[in-house]
């Protein structure tokens, strides 16, 4: 399909792409100063969509830097609902992210907290977060709104980095700052090398439902791989991770209800059994006319690993976006669902 990105990208989500490892800096200068009295063992963060997703990823990026650096590990946990877990009332910081700031589930866990005098701190760009901190004397982080109808997921490096320099403030994790830029630097300069192989892929994924299986330690990357096809090419997709897809879920494609395609993100430090599934499941998916391509996750540390696959995840749904003919940035069948539940 030959088109203008212009003709559908009516928010230009192209520039908010090539923009994002910016994000990073951003975000530590605006929670460098932020910290709530209390000693903590834990932290829980409360979010939804894409609000959500940074809590995913910094808690695979913490696992890497506390065995790294030989330290106790941070107990992190994630919270969707609409109330809190047990583990918010045990000396531990609840950390709240609605990018809007009207997310109603991180609302009512919001007001939960306040209710209970739970250590916390807000993340919004404003709404009804921002004015629930301000009344109650919370600390609120205000995020950017860098274009018209940006989106929360297109925010996760503005979350990620503040929620990371929060936990630095409060001594619960050692400062790297200075190499996550580093690693952000790196990413800026091969964006367009990414754009291309975003370009390339999606072309193969016109009319087939993706499924992304990544390692268990990168799940979360294919987690957030998924949704952005969700979200930018408003198609199906699926996700799930080695070794236990090999399991269970690999049998389904015995008798295959849609046209599939496979991808797989592998790391060259994984598991050397773990590294063998990836070309034999590829050969079994083979044999059932399942489509599959297996993508080596770049860079040799775990921060340059995951946004650089998410970076990929970006172009690759932009486009196939632009290759259905839809607009990547609105999600209205989201949109739709608010207001019924509203009315």
């Amino acid at each position: 399909m030959n088109f203008d990105p212009k003709q559908f990208d009516k928010s230009n989500l192209r520039q908010v792409i090539l923009d994002t490892p910016s994000q990073f800096e951003t975000g530590f200068s605006l929670s460098r100063d932020i910290k709530v009295a209390g000693r903590f063992k834990s932290i829980v963060v409360s979010g939804m969509g894409g609000s959500a997703l940074p809590g995913n990823l910094l808690r695979t990026y913490l696992n890497d830097l506390y065995r790294n650096y030989e330290k106790k590990p941070l107990a992190i946990y994630q919270n969707r609902f609409y109330s809190l877990p047990p583990e918010s009332y045990n000396n531990c910081l609840n950390i709240f992210c609605s990018y809007s700031g009207n997310t109603e589930e991180t609302i009512a866990s919001f007001q939960e907290a306040i209710k209970n005098k739970l250590p916390s701190i807000a993340l919004s760009c404003g709404g009804e977060m921002e004015n629930l901190a301000r009344e109650n004397n919370i600390p609120h982080v205000k995020l950017p709104a860098p274009y018209p109808n940006f989106q929360p997921r297109a925010a996760t490096g503005y979350f990620f980095s503040i929620i990371f320099q929060l936990i630095v403030n409060h001594g619960l994790v050692t400062d790297a700052a200075k190499e996550i830029l580093q690693e952000a630097s790196k990413l800026k300069d091969k964006m367009h090398l990414y754009e291309e192989k975003g370009k390339t892929l999606a072309k193969k994924l016109v009319g087939k439902t993706p499924v992304i299986y990544a390692s268990t330690k990168y799940k979360s990357v294919a987690m957030v791989w998924k949704i952005k096809i969700n979200e930018n090419a408003k198609t199906p997709a699926f996700w799930n991770f080695f070794p236990e897809m090999d399991h269970n879920e690999m049998v389904g494609f015995t008798n295959p209800q849609a046209k599939f395609f496979i991808i797989m993100l592998k790391d060259a430090q994984d598991h050397e059994r773990n590294k063998r599934r990836y070309e034999s499941t590829a050969a079994l998916l083979k044999e059932k006319g399942i489509e599959s391509e297996i993508l080596d996750m770049e860079g040799d540390n775990v921060f340059y690993k995951m946004f650089s696959s998410l970076n990929l995840a970006d172009w690759t749904s932009y486009y196939l976006a632009l290759e259905y003919g839809q607009d990547p940035t609105p999600v209205e069948m989201v949109e739709k669902l608010k207001k019924i539940l509203a009315s």
